[in-house]
């Protein structure tokens, strides 16, 4: 699922790319049909750039809208992951994720098939809504259907397959040179996940937090068959907040009326901010580096997958720990992008900035890795 969702969160890279054009007529033009007219490209690919017709021509003054494009994605993105998780906590881990699916996939064909950058640009917000919030709803669904010996393991393997899908993009970029076909074919793996999806249970941890103890019972019987095991006698005790019938269900307000859960909740969310701006920052400038165009991607995608076995290594020693790990992977990954502005274009191979942009890259994704399982375990079922 997670190359999935890497294939649409990486979109804008390729579909969006800016390739060489001249314009062959001296003087103004002072239309966007003539510019339209005497663009010339050239490269051998197609992207939202290169659409001939004037509701498109994003070039000169109308290029910022590539950006704009990408903006609204992440603005829907930061939508979907502040509103997703509480309906998650109320409606259920499996409904808000079948949903989620559902309408990325539709968002998907939409911006495959706009007719004009506006329904492009609207398509791709309500895209980053649904992408954004069923991908945190999934993989919280992930680490509640394994007990807490294993939330390092699954966790860092589902994010290890979010930077093998910015490869397998680039892979079908490079073979997928129409950019409304990439996006049919990129968007098209979603329909065969939405289908299997259906046959997954919901979270028995939900379900035993909202007191559902008889639907928890036979989710975990399923899992315990699927992996093996003799049916066995299974009897759950409610949980002690089912029991508090007169205090109020637990929500969003929660983390701020405790002062543990609300100084955690600021410097988690400090942390997320500088992890998703750097790691988003750097992976979108794939595009901008000097070079082969699909290859600075799918390394860009690349450069990530030892992190993941870097941290399932550190995070589980007693004397490195979750917390310590992911400083040191922060600290890391600040120094790489610092030096990147210091160091000459023509330091050499060993010492450039496109390397330390890589580096850098590598570690800002460890320490995304971390935060995602840190999160999980530092907060409550009923606020996860």
């Amino acid at each position: 699922l997670k190359v999935y969702v890497a294939c649409q969160s990486m979109l804008i890279v390729l579909v969006g790319a800016v390739p060489d054009y001249r314009i062959d007529q001296e003087g103004i033009l002072v239309s966007r049909a003539d510019l339209a007219k005497h663009i010339r490209f050239a490269d051998n690919f197609t992207s939202i750039v290169t659409e001939a017709s004037t509701s498109w021509c994003l070039v000169e003054q109308e290029a910022y809208k590539v950006s704009l494009a990408s903006s609204l994605f992440f603005a829907g993105l930061l939508i979907g992951n502040i509103t997703f998780g509480p309906l998650s906590d109320k409606l259920g881990r499996k409904p808000m994720y079948i949903s989620g699916l559902f309408f990325d996939v539709i968002f998907g064909y939409v911006t495959a098939l706009a007719p004009n950058y506006d329904i492009f640009a609207v398509s791709r917000f309500f895209a980053g809504i649904v992408n954004g919030g069923m991908a945190l709803v999934s993989f919280v669904l992930t680490q509640e259907y394994v007990g807490k010996s294993f939330w390092s393991f699954t966790g860092s393997l589902t994010n290890l397959t979010f930077a093998v899908g910015i490869a397998v993009y680039a892979l079908l970029g490079y073979c997928v040179r129409e950019w409304r076909y990439l996006a049919l074919v990129s968007n098209t793996p979603g329909v065969i996940f939405l289908l299997l999806s259906f046959m997954l249970p919901e979270s028995p941890r939900w379900l035993y937090s909202q007191g559902k103890t008889a639907e928890a019972e036979c989710v975990l019987q399923y899992i315990a068959l699927g992996n093996g095991k003799e049916r066995f006698n299974l009897k759950l005790k409610p949980s002690a907040e089912t029991l508090r019938k007169d205090e109020s269900a637990p929500g969003i307000l929660n983390l701020v009326k405790h002062p543990v859960l609300r100084w955690r909740t600021v410097i988690l969310m400090y942390i997320w901010y500088v992890c998703s701006f750097v790691y988003y920052g750097l992976t979108l400038n794939a595009g901008e580096l000097k070079g082969n165009l699909y290859l600075n991607v799918a390394l860009s995608g690349l450069v990530e997958v030892p992190a993941f076995p870097l941290c399932m290594l550190f995070i589980e020693k007693s004397w490195s720990g979750r917390r310590k790990t992911m400083t040191c992977f922060l600290m890391f990954a600040g120094f790489a992008c610092i030096f990147t502005m210091f160091v000459p274009t023509n330091a050499g191979l060993l010492l450039s900035p496109t390397l330390l942009a890589l580096c850098g890259k590598m570690m800002v994704s460890a320490a995304f890795n971390i935060v995602y399982i840190y999160t999980s375990e530092l907060y409550p079922t009923v606020l996860r």
